[in-house]
């Protein structure tokens, strides 16, 4: 049965997930939101009559490791067998400057080499297209096979026996083995020298780039781990940055809450900027700022779209792949997302917020000027227009709408940001009157969503419920954190919403019931939200709670179950590596106690 024990490894093009005995699973292709050519995770895994992977098979395995190579984002798996014999896996997607530019291209290189006693293994690469409805044509050449499809061509490239590989046999690994998969292009050089060539520049890439991180001293390996993750996926061409690598592993087991997250969310654009700020990696905040301001420049007057494709399409029309069972037979398998239809008003906050960056920022090329200040403008005021109007909310509800918290005081931000803009601009007047609106707004906030009868802000307007981004108050500036509505707030969240050392987004009903895991993100806001209300100690607790949930590779999925403490949702989920850093570095003690 599939389970989210999985390695990532990609490039900034494409990205591919490896589970515990090095089969890859699932490889969108040629990039991140492409036709998955390897898909088992979604397809009752790696059975004999099974397609969609891609096996390296070690007769009489007994045992296996697996471990990132320090600081880097190759993966190698370490087999054993039952007479002593022991293989290395080495997995990943080259990446490093080539031409004064980043070689990325959509390819996986697999080296293979025999440590001890005389190994066998077996290779099984049963690629399918179009969501498994297609099973490739198969033709072989000197050194090479290609899968061919009406809409795409895959091919492989090694040293190993083509007729092993094709006959899905056992074979002595008494030498160096290589097996690249990608493109349908020949290779100029020797297949050894080339991927020994690419392992080595892209472990000296992955290294350079962690060594120019900001982290905090402790939890360092996680931060760097989370690091890495987000930057696996950014979908560097445009900036973009994907929700997850995945789609369709349900939020709980049967729930059907199973959604395609590989495109990119407006929302999470401001927590995903504080992120990277924090990490010191300026060169994709800058990509992805500008991937913001290309949606900003061409929306006009139109309404900005809560999801976008990574290529700035907007239309991502959702329906069923009927070819796949699911994850652990639960599907279904959507492809496409009708989010990207709804009315989400926060929409606009989150795009000022993440655009302010840009005026204050010193290190970056693109700095903020009067150009860009006007279009966030109409963005301010069509936030202002829409703060009190019903929308789906942050939590994206389906069939029912209300005036969200969340969304109206992430429209309040947009003024409040705009009016710090006008400032740094030399605008006094545009300073002033977006302050006017923002404190507009902050009173009606105010008036309508606190409970003076429960005695804490609710999730809607005059409402009684609550929801975990109320620990955002603060985080967002609409509260201090000595204010005593916040503290209370944060303790009923507290009473009501956290179960164990983790949070429920909500526990109402919705679309398709009450939540029934825990919300990763959540449980990083809570620890966030304590540690302004200075219970750094508590806030500790939890944060390390958290940790030890990660999977055996140090990464986390979107939900948690709690009977189990088994991951679901989709994976691996940004905004949870997002959580996890912005948590570490404000809980950290500083590097000076080190010394």
């Amino acid at each position: 049965m599939s389970t989210l024990d999985l390695g990532v490894i990609g490039n900034g093009t494409t990205a591919a997930l490896i589970d515990s005995v090095a089969t890859i699973n699932w490889w969108c292709f040629p990039r991140l939101d492409g036709d998955p050519v390897f898909l088992s995770l979604l397809n009752g895994g790696e059975s004999d009559e099974a397609r969609g992977f891609f096996a390296l098979d070690l007769a009489s395995q007994i045992h296996a490791e697996q471990a990132y190579l320090p600081n880097s984002a190759i993966v190698r798996t370490t087999l054993y067998d039952d007479d002593g014999g022991v293989v290395e896996i080495t997995d990943f997607a080259p990446r490093f400057m080539l031409y004064e530019r980043i070689y990325r291209p959509p390819m996986l290189v697999r080296r293979i080499s025999a440590v001890r006693g005389r190994p066998r293994l077996r290779v099984r690469i049963r690629p399918c297209f179009q969501y498994g409805a297609v099973s490739p044509e198969v033709t072989r050449g000197s050194n090479h096979i290609r899968y061919v499809s009406p809409a795409q061509t895959l091919r492989l490239t090694t040293d190993a026996p083509l007729s092993y590989i094709l006959e899905e046999r056992h074979f002595l690994v008494d030498h160096p083995v290589t097996l690249i998969v990608g493109s349908d292009e020949s290779m100029r050089e020797g297949i050894e020298r080339t991927a020994r060539d690419l392992f080595e520049r892209t472990l000296d890439h992955w290294r350079n780039w962690v060594r120019s991180l900001s982290i905090p001293f402790e939890w360092q390996d996680a931060v760097i781990r989370a690091a890495i993750t987000l930057k696996i996926c950014n979908f560097e061409e445009t900036g973009a940055i994907v929700a997850a690598l995945t789609t369709s592993i349900p939020e709980a087991p049967g729930s059907r809450r199973n959604w395609d997250y590989r495109f990119c969310w407006l929302r999470d654009a401001y927590f995903v900027i504080h992120a990277l700020n924090r990490l010191g990696v300026t060169h994709t905040m800058e990509n992805y700022l500008n991937f913001i301001t290309n949606i900003v420049d061409e929306t006009k007057d139109q309404d900005l779209r809560p999801v976008y494709g990574i290529g700035r399409d907007g239309d991502l029309e959702e329906h069923v792949a009927p070819d796949l069972a699911g994850y652990q037979g639960k599907g279904p398998v959507r492809v496409g997302n009708q989010a990207y239809r709804q009315v989400q008003n926060d929409v606009y906050g989150s795009v000022v917020l993440a655009a302010t960056h840009a005026f204050f920022d010193h290190r970056l090329v693109r700095r903020g000027n009067g150009d860009l200040f006007a279009r966030l403008e109409i963005l301010g005021k069509r936030a202002i227009g829409l703060f009190d109007k019903p929308d789906a909310g942050p939590w994206e509800l389906r069939t029912t709408v209300a005036v969200h918290t969340f969304s109206s005081v992430m429209c309040w931000a947009a003024c409040d940001r705009l009016s710090k803009v006008a400032a740094v601009l030399d605008r006094p007047d545009r300073a002033a009157w977006w302050r006017k609106q923002a404190n507009h707004l902050h009173e009606v906030i105010c008036e309508r969503t606190w409970n003076a009868e429960l005695g804490h802000f609710v999730s809607q307007f005059d409402g009684k419920d609550l929801d975990a981004t109320l620990l955002l108050l603060h985080e967002l500036d609409f509260l201090s954190a000595d204010d005593p509505r916040f503290a209370a707030t944060v303790e009923a969240i507290g009473n009501k919403l956290k179960s164990g050392d983790f949070l429920f987004r909500y526990k109402t009903e919705d679309d398709f019931g009450v939540p029934e895991t825990w919300f990763v993100i959540c449980g990083f806001w809570y620890v966030d939200a304590l540690v302004a209300l200075g219970r750094r100690d508590e806030a500790r607790t939890l944060f390390e709670s958290m940790l030890a949930r990660r999977n055996p590779l140090g990464l986390l999925s979107e939900d948690i179950e709690p009977a189990s403490g088994a991951l679901w949702g989709n994976f691996p989920q940004t905004y949870s590596m997002v959580g996890l850093v912005n948590s570490a570095m404000r809980l950290s003690s500083p590097w000076e106690d080190a010394f």
